[in-house]
């Protein structure tokens, strides 16, 4: 057998060579129904031969011409897949093969034509992704046929409507095919081997600055497919109509063999891959319109090329919106079902899969996002989601699911629908490690944050920022929190309040300010029913005294950057009752030896995430300008650093580097004077009196009397004038579609790697 390169020029010449080996290849291939093309091809180069790949994409168009009538011809088309799926990955991996997929390769681009028809040639990759739609709709294939007799012609398979013939109900279909194991079976094949075309762009060096468009994806989800829409119907509905506990019977799992899981499995991922669009590059799809049969909008919108982004944009209808939101709202939950009897209930592991698919929905259909915040629905969301943050704080090899979860919960806190949400009693016990309380949802959101934050590891300190953010959003919002969740937030201002965090990173005193602006709108606005809260910042009063006298003389800065120097923990707790440290607070165990890795981008900083927003007296939202950019003094980019340069910045202070960075009295000045105090320096001022007085004159020590004196007080007409409420909606931007990118693909690069690996950042 001789070994060639590839060369266009010099393929015919290939063809002749080669084209024995590769033939009898296949048809060795179709003679063996059992072979499943598994496992490494440790013989295999990518200079193998450039007339096998052509081959099998050309039994793929002849199956797909042909319908795939006989057993043989199926098994030709199944085990060329199999074939493609594992080649694939070497042919991407060697930069001499790069573009091999998508050059005219002579006689090779459309079945059943010869070679002198090459100037009309498809691209090879064209032509595989044709074949592949074409045969996920291939009746008595991939699909059950609707008809008595097997069809005899192309023609006839070629006119028939793939809409017809869509995989389960759901969206814009109501009828639900009969389970089919080989069907299944075969779709799972196309899947993969559809996935693994898609997947280039991990083999591709990144490029954040210039258009990262999937030139695999751009095609499949172009005009060029006609099964376009069926395609995406059945993706769609395949994974949110999957009930993986089926009937209930315990154990049922262990005793039957579940195949439709790892079709969903693969649907979540193909759907996820295919609606991989950077939204924040183009403008958002309108959802104005008439309805059609397929509950789309039937106007053809200015929205995006991408087909799959554009009908997810168009989904309109409150049932298609129940079936989605309830469908991801079970599998989110399934890993949190609990029985008395152990291991009793099947478990998913594609969490992650469904969190960047729900992420797309929100993003890309904006009525969807306003149906989950219109009910108490979201809620079946938020609490499988605070789960895994809560059940991944301290594993690095969980870190992208960290910010995942947290991106989608910043998401959902720009709207004031969500913070109302979260005053619903949390009556469902999920089986977490926090403190018990009775209160309501956002007695959860904050408790949770408060574990993530004081008993994550370190390299979570990035997502602090967004953690705050989100209890700011809502904190307008919340009518009673609960006695633990106001000592957990005051923990946390006392944790950060302390000389030498502020003094040890030039963006530490941030946090402080979102501290000190969740108390100011729950004081504000909220007052009534959060005697719980106000019982403890009257309590912790001095850390209030001590943040409005913090000195500013070098000397103390000095001593309290060396005092951090002595304390081994990420966060002190100097002064506190609960201990002398942060708890829990520990760095992240490395990975193991052996496992993968997968690489993200850094996710951008909060200023870039969101946009601030101002509520109006009518309850809408007016956005405002952009603060002007700092000088780098005060701790925020200076004007024409990069971005990448402050995120380096960032690291370098909270990876505890001080000799990159020194405070100054200066610096401690420009943000002091600008700590919103006054309006918890004048509830003090009127309050802590009066208790004394109530407490002295009844020799009151039980607290509960205090609190009952408290629900009844008032501070009408004793507080400044409400401040507005300032919202930081999240806005679509460039970096987070490239981490979302990168994360994605490293959570499907380690499900299919064997024995699973590490997602870093």
């Amino acid at each position: 057998m001789q070994v060639c390169v590839y060369d266009i020029q010099a393929n015919r010449n290939c063809r002749a060579t080669c084209q024995a080996a590769p033939l009898s290849l296949l048809h060795g291939l179709g003679a063996h129904p059992d072979s499943k093309c598994q496992g490494p091809l440790p013989a295999f180069q990518p200079a193998f031969c450039s007339c096998l790949p052509p081959q099998a994409v050309e039994k793929l168009v002849q199956g797909a011409e042909s319908g795939c009538h006989s057993e043989k011809e199926k098994q030709i088309v199944l085990n060329c897949s199999r074939l493609l799926t594992r080649v694939l990955p070497y042919i991407f991996e060697d930069p001499d093969w790069r573009g091999f997929f998508w050059s005219t390769v002579p006689g090779a681009g459309r079945g059943g034509q010869g070679e002198d028809d090459d100037e009309n040639a498809r691209p090879l990759a064209e032509s595989l992704l044709l074949a592949i739609a074409d045969l996920l709709f291939c009746p008595d294939f991939t699909v059950q046929s609707h008809r008595r007799s097997t069809v005899d012609s192309a023609e006839d398979v070629h006119s028939l409507d793939s809409c017809e013939y869509i995989w389960e109900a759901g969206v814009g279909f109501a009828h639900s095919p009969q389970p089919n194991y080989i069907h299944d079976m075969n779709r799972m094949e196309l899947l993969k081997l559809l996935l693994t075309c898609f997947s280039e762009a991990m083999y591709l060096p990144p490029a954040p600055e210039s258009g990262s468009t999937n030139p695999w994806v751009q095609f499949f989800c172009s005009t060029e497919n006609r099964h376009a829409l069926p395609l995406f119907t059945s993706l769609l509905n395949t994974v949110c109509a999957y009930d993986p506990v089926g009937y209930g019977i315990p154990y049922n799992h262990l005793l039957f063999s579940d195949y439709r899981e790892p079709l969903v499995e693969e649907a979540a991922q193909v759907l996820i891959v295919t609606l991989d669009h950077d939204s924040a590059s183009s403008a958002s799809p309108t959802v104005d319109g008439t309805t059609t049969g397929t509950a789309m909008d039937d106007a053809d919108p200015p929205g995006p090329e991408n087909l799959f982004v554009n009908y997810l944009s168009r989904i309109h209808r409150e049932e298609d919106f129940q079936f989605i939101l309830k469908g991801i709202a079970r599998l989110l939950s399934n890993p949190l079902l609990q029985t008395y009897l152990p291991n009793s209930t099947k478990k998913i592991q594609f969490h992650q899969e469904l969190l960047v698919l729900f992420w797309k929905l929100c993003d890309f259909n904006k009525k969807f996002l306003f149906f989950v915040l219109k009910s108490s629905d979201v809620l079946d969301i938020l609490v499988p989601i605070l789960f895994f943050l809560n059940d991944a704080r301290a594993d690095q090899s969980r870190v992208g699911l960290m910010h995942i979860g947290v991106f989608i919960l910043l998401l959902l806190s720009g709207e004031r629908n969500f913070g109302v949400r979260l005053n619903k009693p949390y009556s469902v016990r999920v089986p977490m490690d926090i403190p018990v309380f009775t209160g309501t949802h956002a007695d959860l959101l904050i408790v949770v944050f408060h574990k993530i934050i004081t008993s994550g590891h370190q390299r979570l300190q990035p997502l602090f920022d967004c953690l705050l953010t989100i209890v700011v959003n809502v904190s307008p919002y919340l009518k009673s929190l609960s006695m633990v969740t106001a000592n957990k937030l005051l923990h946390l201002l006392e944790a950060f309040s302390t000389t030498w965090f502020l003094f040890s990173a030039a963006q530490n005193h941030h946090l402080v300010f979102f501290l000190l602006e969740v108390f100011n709108n729950i004081i504000q606005y909220q007052f009534d029913g959060n005697s719980n809260l106000v019982y403890a910042i009257i309590r912790k009063r001095s850390v209030f005294h001590q943040l409005a006298n913090l000195p500013t003389d070098l000397p103390t800065i000095h001593k309290a950057l060396q005092r951090r120097r002595r304390t081994p923990e990420p966060l002190s707790r100097t002064g506190s009752q609960e201990g002398t440290s942060m708890e829990g607070s520990r760095p992240a165990a490395p990975a193991e030896p052996g496992t993968l890795k997968t690489s993200l981008v850094a996710t951008p900083g909060i200023d870039k995430l969101t946009e601030k927003s101002q509520v109006s007296e009518d309850g809408t939202l007016r956005s405002l300008e952009p603060e002007p950019q700092q000088s780098s003094e005060d701790g925020s980019p200076a004007k024409g650093e990069s971005s990448q340069a402050w995120r380096e910045q960032r690291r370098l202070s909270s990876s505890s580097a001080s000799g990159q960075w020194s405070p100054t009295p200066e610096w401690v000045l420009s943000w002091k004077s600008k700590l919103p105090l006054q309006t918890i320096m004048r509830l003090l001022q009127v309050l802590v009196p009066q208790v004394e007085k109530i407490c002295i004159d009844k020799g009151l020590t039980d607290e509960s009397e205090i609190l009952r004196f408290l629900q009844h007080g008032t501070l009408v007409g004793l507080l400044p004038v409400p401040h507005p409420i300032l919202i930081r909606k999240y806005q679509a931007n460039s970096g987070t579609a490239m981490w979302f990118r990168t994360y994605m693909w490293g959570v499907i690069y380690l499900r299919w790697a064997p024995g699973g690996g590490v997602v870093s950042t």
